[in-house]
């Protein structure tokens, strides 16, 4: 009787021992990937599996997102422009058998993968696109990764550009072309400024031209604005009347120059007549003669 107590206690250890050697718990996320004497049998999970042991080998396979970081990749880009990019691979397992059947590492190839396709796409685009269009070569990226990944049961969900290094020239000109084109883009906008300013001003214009009280209101408003303003600036107001009677003298022609008269001839004294008279025509021809010299 102690002895078949004995067997049953043996047995049932014995069982135990093998019921815990066979069973598996796998998580929400995880699925096994059976072999029974190395062939393929079932996909199992979650939750309580069985084994046999000694026959059966599993291999746990996560269906969980997984981040991959990229290498910074040094590329040549379309425009010959020499750049360092790198960027990050978001995949994840949708069939667990293909993901241990048909590779050996999943995530190592996917890392190669995604290395190799990252020069090759970004070295067909100009520098500009690689700065700008960003979301369209994620696209690309994400499209032809997923393409080659696919028969690995492995399903590329993003692709993501993170930097983009330029050498120091080519940021320096790059900044100068910044710098040309907001310069062009504000005598742009100042040039339709003065163009709209300039259309406002004729319409203005052409409506004090119909009503001058108006004109004379601007010209009140002009004086009330500078004497508010704290300066020694003194403004002497000048009428417009004043200033149109001026400009109307200054455009008359000149008036004609009064033509010269004849030239009367000189009426001459008359002579004193006798002894006075021969008197007075001696002097005159003495001094029409001048001095005499005097004889040693």
């Amino acid at each position: 009787m102690a002895a078949a107590l004995l067997g049953l206690v043996i047995l049932m250890a014995l069982a135990l021992t093998i019921v815990a050697a066979s069973a598996r718990i796998l998580r929400e996320y995880e699925r096994a990937v059976v072999f029974r004497f190395g062939r393929h049998t079932a996909v199992r999970g979650p939750g309580l599996i069985m084994l046999i042991p000694g026959v059966d080998r599993m291999v746990r396979v996560s269906l969980r997102t997984v981040t991959l970081n990229v290498p910074p990749q040094d590329i040549i880009t379309r425009d010959n422009v020499p750049a360092r990019v790198d960027a990050v691979v978001y995949f994840r397992v949708v069939d667990p058998a293909a993901s241990v059947l048909r590779v050996e590492d999943g995530v190592k190839a996917t890392l190669q993968i995604a290395a190799t396709t990252l020069r090759s796409v970004l070295g067909k685009a100009e520098l500009d696109a690689l700065l700008a269009e960003r979301e369209r070569l994620n696209e690309d990226l994400q499209q032809l990764i997923d393409e080659q990944t696919e028969p690995w049961g492995i399903k590329v969900t993003a692709v993501e550009i993170k930097d983009v290094g330029i050498p120091a020239t080519m940021q320096r000109a790059m900044a100068r072309q910044a710098e040309a084109e907001r310069e062009r883009r504000a005598k742009v906008i100042h040039a339709e400024g003065e163009l709209q300013a300039s259309t406002t001003l004729a319409e203005a214009a052409g409506v004090m031209a119909t009503h001058p009280t108006s004109l004379q209101l601007r010209y009140l408003q002009t004086l009330s604005e500078i004497g508010g303003d704290q300066s020694s600036t003194i403004v002497f107001p000048v009428p417009l009347d004043l200033l149109r009677s001026m400009s109307a003298a200054v455009s008359e022609p000149p008036a004609a120059a009064p033509q010269p008269t004849a030239a009367r001839p000189e009426r001459h004294a008359e002579l004193p007549r006798g002894r006075a008279g021969e008197l007075w025509t001696r002097g005159r021809e003495r001094v029409s003669a001048g001095p005499r010299r005097r004889r040693h």
